[in-house]
């Protein structure tokens, strides 16, 4: 469950406290990234309290003060506040758009647009609302549960507008955002993930 632990972006990868160096040293090479070790609220769930882009990040509102500060001082970060706030669930984006769960508010989508930068809309991946756990997406393509419609891909094709595709990681995991962590550099995906997984992986996102 990867992306339930940790997130990224172009530039950092997001993980707890108690992520080995070791670790820690595999995503920054796979990814091209710098690692930040945080918590949210004092949870080891990064992966589900945050999401981000280059431009900034989006963060749960159950946040300390403190481990705020520590995220100010890589990037632009911002409190989604409201009843729905576990970011890295609700949100799904890349450094351009952002589909988001339909039930956020007003105010939480127009804090998501400022802090990423980005056109965000609501929407559904699979008629789930999660759409950070039933999607992936990367500068290069987007990556969605296999029970997405027709309707739905369309969406996220226009809003985004790369590719999109259908699959699953973890041996048929159909909550991608939970089992992969990727940006346009590279991926790192669940070791039950099997070879026509990663094929799938591979060509959807570009790396191919």
């Amino acid at each position: 469950m990867l992306g339930v632990f940790a997130t990224c972006t172009e530039e950092f990868i997001f993980v707890p406290y108690d992520t080995s160096d070791e670790i820690i040293a595999d995503f920054e090479n796979s990814l091209g990234v710098s690692a930040i070790r945080s918590s949210v609220g004092g949870s080891t769930i990064v992966g589900s309290m945050v999401r981000g882009n280059s431009n900034g990040i989006m963060v749960a509102g159950l946040v300390l003060d403190r481990e705020l500060r520590k995220l100010r001082k890589h990037t632009k970060a911002a409190r989604l506040s409201g009843e729905l706030n576990a970011a890295g669930n609700l949100i799904l984006a890349n450094d351009t758009a952002a589909l988001v769960h339909p039930d956020l508010s007003d105010k939480a989508l127009v804090t998501i647009k400022k802090t990423l930068g980005v056109e965000a809309i609501r929407g559904t991946v699979g008629g789930l609302k999660t759409v950070g756990m039933a999607a992936l997406a990367t500068n290069k393509g987007v990556l969605v549960h296999p029970k997405a419609t027709e309707a739905e891909i369309a969406v996220l094709e226009e809003l985004f507008n790369l590719p999109v595709d259908i699959g699953t990681v973890n041996f048929g995991s159909p909550l991608i955002g939970s089992g992969i962590l990727a940006n346009s550099k590279g991926y790192v995906a669940g070791e039950d993930t099997t070879s026509p997984e990663i094929s799938r992986i591979e060509d959807a996102l570009g790396y191919v």
